[in-house]
């Protein structure tokens, strides 16, 4: 979205961007989070611990293997969503269902909320959102 080259120049590779607006548009991107609500519709489905989980969904989205920080951090994100998504249903139900639809019948609203927060962070990396 930014250091995007004009539409009058043809070119040939986009220059990378490092502007931190860049992964504030894509966090708030209603095309991101019903993408990481699809993705935690799965996850939710996995068996396995929160980690086992986290690594998975990382390994799904990144095709590499997380490294130990990594997925600490995201095992802890997950466990401090899911906190504040049991303390505020409404908001949970919100961001689970919105816009993607109606949570299905069977699943847990605050895991699904704190799997999609999980799932926007990791669909954020820079090598979801840059070709190598």
């Amino acid at each position: 979205a930014f250091d995007a080259p004009n539409r009058e120049v043809c070119t040939v590779r986009r220059i990378r961007t490092n502007t931190p607006l860049q992964a504030l548009v894509t966090l708030n991107d209603p095309v991101h989070l019903e993408a990481a609500q699809a993705l935690s519709r799965q996850v939710v489905k996995w068996e396995g611990a929160i980690s086992e989980r986290a690594a998975r969904l990382f390994r799904h989205c990144t095709a590499r293997e997380p490294e130990p920080a990594e997925l600490a951090r995201l095992v802890q994100l997950h466990e401090t969503i899911r906190t504040r998504a049991d303390a505020n249903p409404e908001s949970a139900k919100l961001l689970a269902s919105d816009p993607l639809g109606p949570v299905p019948e069977g699943l847990d609203t605050v895991d699904l909320a704190a799997w999609t927060v999980v799932g926007n962070v990791i669909l954020n990396l820079d090598e979801m959102l840059m070709k190598r």
